[in-house]
């Protein structure tokens, strides 16, 4: 199932969904436990969030060991990816965006997320 422009615009209507997707777009590859940080929300919260995303193909994620990371699908026609730059440019301008950002990039011993996701 390829994804339609009103599928995108419902993806990206809830505030925290767009704000893992503007994290994601920027970052590549997240975990959960990377997302929860930056955004300082509850694991649940963020992780039912995401299986929306998923479920609407915008989204792939992958198992390794317990942690499951998190991407934008390749696979998404260029219109997605175009509209996710335009988004995610407009969307660094906002106080919470600058916030999310901060803090997943102070987050302590990313590489080594045992700390976080163990």
């Amino acid at each position: 199932m390829m994804i339609t422009p009103t599928t995108l615009f419902k993806c990206l209507a809830d505030e925290t969904r767009l704000r893992c997707v503007v994290l994601l777009h920027t970052e590549g590859r997240l975990c959960v436990c990377e997302l929860t940080h930056a955004l300082d929300l509850l694991q649940p919260k963020i992780s039912r969030h995401l299986a929306q995303l998923r479920q609407s193909n915008l989204l792939l994620d992958s198992r390794e060991g317990q942690w499951v990371y998190y991407q934008i699908n390749p696979e998404l026609p260029a219109w997605v990816f175009e509209i996710l730059d335009i988004t995610a440019k407009q969307f660094a301008t906002h106080a919470k965006q600058q916030k999310d950002a901060s803090r997943l990039q102070a987050m302590d011993d990313r590489p080594d997320i045992s700390k976080y996701c163990g």
